[in-house]
């Protein structure tokens, strides 16, 4: 089983998308299941996770239904205001819902934050630990500036999973390590934070990338998690300023030929699976 434990919709037209600027105009139009399920369907894709694009309860919501309604999405990362007081009971108002059990996480796109600490306000905190009160994942975007505080706020919240999201955006384009390396590489302790293989392509150089640039990234992060806490993800449509679907499943493959069949069937489908409880 192949899961795509990374990908989103979105539509322009409908409603606005702040981070969607010029430099992304190419995919600045209307992404949804009709979009996927053919690419899904050519490389073998058994289910995805939709994950959110916008700070917004209403899309939460409406990710809700369409899971409901289209066959190969098992899971939604919704979103939800960590920081508002009554945080439990919009996160037990969303999985009261119908088509409530598809979520299976929440995030907060914390590394346009302004602090590079957001995460570990007390409010923030308190709004994570309900997450993980609830039975959910907690994904975290971040990129090296905020690894330290991803770091401090998995570690006072032992009790809720969390996943670490296009492997915390390290610079591809220019091949630096560091400060990334040495911020992740603390992780490996912790056996509740697990790891999302996406997002690569689009930290590469978009025009000349190849799965050689990568594979340091994913060395480094395989010998931090292992593949018990691997996960694969596309970042459909983002990829697309990149690489096609395809492309960035087969880099995914490439940098990863050296893991064993069992292991790399883990990294591609089977953590995810037992991680979200897809």
């Amino acid at each position: 089983m192949i899961v795509d434990a990374h990908h989103h919709f979105w539509d322009p037209a409908a409603t606005d998308y702040p981070w969607l600027t010029d430099e992304l105009a190419a995919i600045r139009r209307a992404f949804g299941p009709a979009d996927l399920e053919p690419a899904l369907r050519a490389n073998g894709v058994d289910a995805t996770v939709l994950v959110q694009t916008r700070s917004s309860l209403e899309e939460t919501e409406e990710f809700l239904a369409l899971a409901d309604r289209t066959p190969f999405v098992r899971g939604v990362v919704g979103w939800v205001d960590l920081a508002d007081p009554s945080v439990v009971d919009t996160i037990a108002a969303l999985r009261g819902r119908p088509d409530g059990a598809y979520l299976v996480g929440i995030r907060h796109q914390a590394h346009d934050e302004q602090d590079p600490d957001w995460l570990v306000r007390d409010d923030v905190i308190r709004g994570i630990q309900a997450v993980g009160r609830a039975g959910l994942v907690y994904d975290l975007l971040v990129r090296s500036r905020e690894l330290p505080a991803a770091l401090a706020v998995a570690k006072r919240l032992p009790d809720v999973p969390f996943v670490i999201d296009h492997i915390a955006k390290p610079p591809i384009a220019s091949a630096e390590l560091e400060p990334w390396a040495s911020r992740i590489a603390p992780f490996r302790e912790l056996e509740h934070v697990a790891c999302k293989i996406s997002g690569m392509v689009t930290e590469a150089d978009w025009s000349n990338w190849t799965p050689v640039d990568l594979q340091p990234y994913v060395d480094h992060i395989l010998e931090v998690f292992g593949p018990d806490r691997l996960l694969f993800g596309s970042d459909w449509p983002v990829c697309l300023l990149a690489a096609r679907y395809d492309q960035v499943l087969d880099a995914a493959r490439k940098t990863l030929a050296h893991v064993g069949d069992a292991d790399r069937a883990k990294i591609l489908g089977g953590t995810a699976a037992r991680v979200y409880g897809l």
